[in-house]
């Protein structure tokens, strides 16, 4: 097919009905917000309190939620121009889809690092201080944004060597599959993403069940320990689930094609919004330490 009809067919299979555009417009909208503003009171929080800046733990927080609120904003910002405008062109969308991949396969990553720590924290808790230092976790972070480009910028330039510089100039409905469509970029994307999902569910089940099992025999919370870990696994299931999306995606188009708008959008809500929700819950709300910062900060600029 040529590209203009392929972008046509892209458009129509994505295209929604009015009564419907409205309402997920602005359910999107508010969610992101919602987000957005919660997660601005953490980070508030953190930098207005130097007993956040020691501890490991919190600066990897920090940098998932600060991931957290660059993906929202930019998949609200692609949500909402796929409906007002439909086309944009082809370089701004290949910087958006970039940068909304880079720190999307980030979260995992920073997931998988936390647990590590947390698994340092609890089961062998006198090496922890060693271990797990300030330098140590800022070059942690460093190392995971090289990972995630090492794996993100090949798409560009695959797309850069092999597309005319025509397309680059054209408009195209803007997703990851109308720009990045080339076969060797979607077979290097599904290599990627099952070693992603085996390393990184490796990482989790090791030591979360190490946790838990710390948890039942020496800790006199076993109840909440327990919560609070299969809270965060539920929270790395939903984002490891966005390594299945595409294969999904595929599936949904060929069994419920009549549908396939609203399996979009539930896709986008369950695999982009909805374990950024919970991140301010596990890491933030829960946490006794950031708890009661977050009120008096929260009770302080109630006051003012």
């Amino acid at each position: 097919m040529s590209t203009s009809s392929t972008n046509q067919t892209v458009a129509i299979n994505y295209r929604d009905a009015f009564a419907n555009v409205v309402p997920k417009n602005v359910f999107v909208v508010v969610l992101c917000i919602s987000i957005n503003y919660i997660n601005v009171a953490l980070m508030q929080t953190f930098s207005k309190n130097q007993i956040f800046y020691t501890n490991p733990r919190y600066i990897l927080f920090l940098h998932l939620i600060l991931n957290d609120m660059i993906l929202v904003t930019l998949s609200t910002m692609m949500f909402v121009i796929s409906y007002v405008l439909i086309r944009i062109n082809v370089s701004v969308c290949c910087v958006l889809t970039l940068l909304a991949v880079l720190v999307t396969e980030n979260t995992p990553l920073n997931l998988a690092c936390m647990a590590v720590e947390c698994y340092i924290a609890i089961c062998i808790p006198l090496r922890h201080v060693q271990i797990c230092t300030v330098k140590r976790t800022l070059i942690l972070i460093g190392l995971i944004w090289m990972t995630s480009m090492l794996s993100v910028l090949p798409d560009l330039f695959i797309s850069l060597a092999t597309m005319p510089l025509d397309f680059f100039n054209s408009r195209v409905f803007c997703i990851k599959e109308t720009v990045f469509r080339i076969p060797q970029i979607i077979k290097k994307r599904d290599i990627t993403y099952i070693v992603y999902l085996v390393i990184v569910w490796f990482i989790i089940f090791f030591t979360y069940f190490k946790i838990l099992f710390t948890a039942k025999t020496a800790s006199q919370d076993a109840t909440k320990a327990r919560n609070t870990i299969i809270l965060h696994g539920f929270q790395v299931l939903l984002s490891m689930s966005m390594y299945i999306e595409p294969p999904l995606k595929e599936a949904l188009l060929k069994w419920l094609p009549q549908y396939y708008s609203d399996s979009l959008f539930a896709c986008y809500i369950i695999f982009q919004i909805l374990p950024r929700a919970i991140s301010p819950i596990v890491y933030g709300v829960r946490d006794k330490t950031y708890r009661k910062y977050l009120k008096k900060y929260l009770l302080c600029k109630m006051s003012s």
